[in-house]
This record gives structure tokens, sequence and C-alpha cells, in this order.
């Protein structure tokens, strides 16, 4: 089981083990934070870390495109970790870029951390798009229909006496926080006051990231 069903404003989406959701009716992909290029960002500063993050997160996008192949992949924003590093992107890496995007609509959500994304990328370049109910923006505002990211939620539970942390989607039926993609991106607790704002009560539901397929969680039991 690689994926789980989440309904938002009565729209049904599949939930992806990597992160990403799918809109089948529209036939239509999501995925956030993809923050490519962080590791060529912090060797600029003298942090060094190992440099395979892009090849890494853009493996993992091709196999998710490659498993539901949409008509559309709207990516939510910080997609770039700075507002140089498309210049940064190997040649291989443009390649393996524009092979995902041909015969396909692409998004790109400014973001934070990518305010003035280049032409040169392919695809369109919005602040937000609304497709029927649904509003897909980077900044969450509690909106009803809104589907955002920029928090990174992540989830702690407990099992088999053991307590582990991971990724998720953070949802209440109405909106919803999506995961980071990107492989060197971290994480913000759900328990955090940054969901309260969104959701108020912790009443909402953490669709979990596990080893092999998605858990739906009330994040009151999570930590």
């Amino acid at each position: 089981m690689r994926a789980s069903k989440v309904t938002i404003s009565d729209v049904t989406f599949v939930a992806d083990l990597s992160g990403a959701l799918f809109w089948q009716e529209q036939r239509l992909l999501v995925v956030s934070d993809l923050h490519l290029e962080k590791g060529s960002s912090f060797a600029k500063r003298g942090v060094l870390l190992p440099p395979y993050d892009t090849v890494a997160t853009l493996s993992r996008l091709a196999a998710v495109i490659a498993r539901h192949d949409p008509r559309m992949v709207i990516a939510l924003g910080d997609s770039f970790h700075d507002r140089n590093a498309h210049e940064r992107l190997s040649a291989p890496d443009r390649d393996a870029l524009s092979a995902m995007q041909a015969r396909r609509d692409w998004i790109w959500i400014s973001g934070n951390h990518d305010p003035a994304l280049p032409s040169d990328l392919g695809g369109a370049v919005a602040s937000e798009v609304a497709i029927g109910p649904i509003a897909f923006r980077h900044e969450p505002t509690g909106k009803a229909g809104e589907i955002a990211g920029h928090l990174h939620p992540k989830a702690r539970v407990a099992t088999r006496g053991r307590s582990m942390e991971r990724r998720c989607f953070a949802s209440d039926g109405e909106r919803a926080v999506m995961p980071a993609f990107g492989a060197y991106t971290g994480g913000l607790s759900i328990r955090d006051m940054a969901f309260a704002k969104i959701f108020g009560a912790p009443g909402f539901m953490a669709h979990v990231l596990g080893d092999n397929r998605v858990h739906t969680i009330a994040a009151s039991r999570c930590y």
C-alpha cells in the first residue's frame, strides 16, 4: 500500500508514500518544498554536505510522475533552496527536469526561498493557483479549500514501545499542509503552534509516511 486517500473540501486526493498528492480526476500531481540545491547552498557557506540532494530529489520526483502519469504538475514553492539555486543545476539535472516536464503542464508556485523564479526553467510561474474548490499556494493561510506547503510537517508517534518521527500530510478535511519533498529538508512538529493557528484545536489528522504505507493518525495522538 503506497498510498492513502485524503479528502479536502469534498475533493479526494491520493496521498502518495513519496509525499506527493495526486488528484485523479484532474490528473494533477502536487509536490512541495523540493529545496533543490540545498547542499550546494550550504557548501557556499562552508557547511559541507554530500552534494547529492538534487539528484536524489529529482529521482524520487521522476518515480512518482512515472507512477501516476499526471497531465499537470504543481510544485508548491521553495522548489529551489535560494534565489540563485537554479543557476547551480547541473546539465544532467536540467535534462532530467526537462524530461519530466515533457508533454505535461508544469506550474512553479513561488515560495519564500525562491520568490523570483526565472522563465527558463520550463513551465509557468505563479503566486498561487485555483482549480475548482482547491487553492494551491506556498504559505498556508488556514482558508478552506487550501493546499499549502512551507511548514514541512512531521509527526512523532509511538510504536512497539519506541517512538519515531516521520514526515506527514496534515489535514482536517477542509485544508491541508503538505510534507516537504526534498531530500535534505527538515520538519516542524505538527504539535507546534503554527499548526494550531491553521487548524485550531489539534482535531486534525496526520497522514504519516511510513516504511510501506501511509498511516492516518489523529494529531492529538502524536507528540
